[in-house]
């Protein structure tokens, strides 16, 4: 048992002072020093130097860690030249991205604060990096496949990409499953992924209104998804409805990504089937999709998060630096409340969305820490300045052991 005696806490999106944390696993106990070493006698007391912070440790709940290959080699701008530019490259990103390349994303996370990650993976390479991780994850298993008559085959590469994830058996690894899109994935096979995920308890994830293209294809058959679906798939429509591809989650509280393009009922469908959008606001601006409307998420009353996406459409994968380009991105927004908001989408939000005991700095849940070292006294302005400066980060711990 440890406890950490600092300056001040990041509780419930309020500064804290006076009060110092009692942990092994979870944490235990939040009170003055004195306190917690009468209850605690014995237990290990961790000094820590001025204006130190303690905080939650951040969750990334949408991350794909295939093609951190990526530097230079996609196209940013628009949705279907990079698109395009995945499909073209996509063999050589695969093959200079190792366990190893995947690895040094997930180290890079972690020391950027990320403590937790959700891993969206397409084709089981990612599986090694994610289980050897540090970090907790939620694994995302992604069905993907358009085509009916390849549905049986598909399922089966994904029922077994499945059965890999679940055979991982550590602390803080969470199988899950992921439907990559409406416009990709065939209702059939939607249908039997959703089911396992039902019968499992597992979360549930896939990307949805994410650009213009997707928005016509859905609603009218045209737009420029029209001629990659004829070119790749000799595909003339669209499976189905973004309002029927909904109905498919119907009690399966969902994570959906993106969600730039979604209209006002589609939000109001997404409030009550009791789901969450993540928002990734650097990989939604290098597309060329959007920003994300936070006020008409807030009149629905929906919950979002704040996520990275991937190498292949970001340029590193911090969420402090995530948040920094939200702050910006969002310009009509008050910008204490936004941060204060962005600071919830990344710990407390993000960690009810996934069902995991974390989050949060409160008696009972998992002791994952992050210390930072402040440099001066802090001000009511503190979630701005979390954000803006990036303060350095002096201890990271998970499940109460320093890493």
């Amino acid at each position: 048992m440890k406890i950490l005696n600092v300056s001040y806490l990041w509780h419930n999106n309020e500064l804290l002072s006076g009060q110092s944390v009692a942990f092994d696993a979870t944490i235990l106990k939040i009170a003055p020093l004195d306190q917690l070493l009468t209850l605690y006698p014995e237990a290990e007391v961790i000094d820590t130097p001025p204006y130190s912070l303690l905080m939650p440790g951040l969750i990334n709940a949408h991350v794909h860690l295939e093609f951190s290959a990526n530097k230079t080699q996609l196209k940013y701008g628009k949705f279907l030249p990079w698109l395009h530019s995945v499909i073209e490259n996509r063999e050589e990103l695969i093959s200079n991205c190792d366990s190893e390349c995947m690895k040094n994303a997930t180290e890079k996370m972690l020391r950027s604060g990320i403590t937790t990650f959700g891993a969206v993976s397409s084709h089981g390479m990612d599986l090694d990096a994610a289980a050897e991780a540090k970090q907790n994850v939620v694994f995302f298993n992604e069905v993907i496949g358009s085509q009916a008559n390849m549905a049986d085959t598909l399922f089966s590469d994904f029922n077994a990409r499945l059965e890999a994830s679940e055979s991982i058996k550590r602390e803080g690894f969470h199988p899950a499953i992921a439907v990559h899109s409406p416009y990709s994935v065939h209702p059939a096979l939607i249908k039997k992924a959703l089911f396992l995920a039902k019968s499992r308890g597992y979360s549930v994830s896939a990307h949805y209104m994410e650009s213009p293209a997707e928005r016509a294809w859905l609603d009218e058959n045209s737009g420029d998804f029209k001629p990659f679906f004829k070119e790749f798939l000799s595909q003339e429509y669209a499976l189905s409805s973004s309002e029927a591809f909904l109905e498919l989650f119907n009690e399966i509280p969902t994570l959906f990504t993106h969600v730039v393009h979604a209209n006002t009922k589609e939000l109001q469908l997404l409030k009550e089937g009791g789901h969450t959008v993540i928002h990734c606001p650097i990989s939604n601006r290098l597309l060329g999709n959007g920003a994300l409307d936070l006020d008409a998420l807030e009149a629905q009353k929906l919950r979002w998060l704040c996520a990275t996406d991937g190498l292949s459409s970001n340029y590193e994968l911090s969420l402090f630096e995530e948040m920094k380009i939200a702050l910006f991105m969002h310009k009509e927004s008050d910008l204490l409340t936004l941060a204060k908001d962005l600071l919830n989408a990344v710990t407390i939000e993000a960690a009810k969305a996934l069902s995991l005991n974390t989050g949060e700095i409160s008696e009972g849940k998992n002791a994952d820490l992050l210390l930072l070292s402040l440099e001066e006294e802090p001000n009511e302005q503190l979630a701005l300045h979390l954000i803006l400066h990036q303060y350095p980060i002096s201890a990271i711990y998970i499940n109460g052991k320093e890493v």
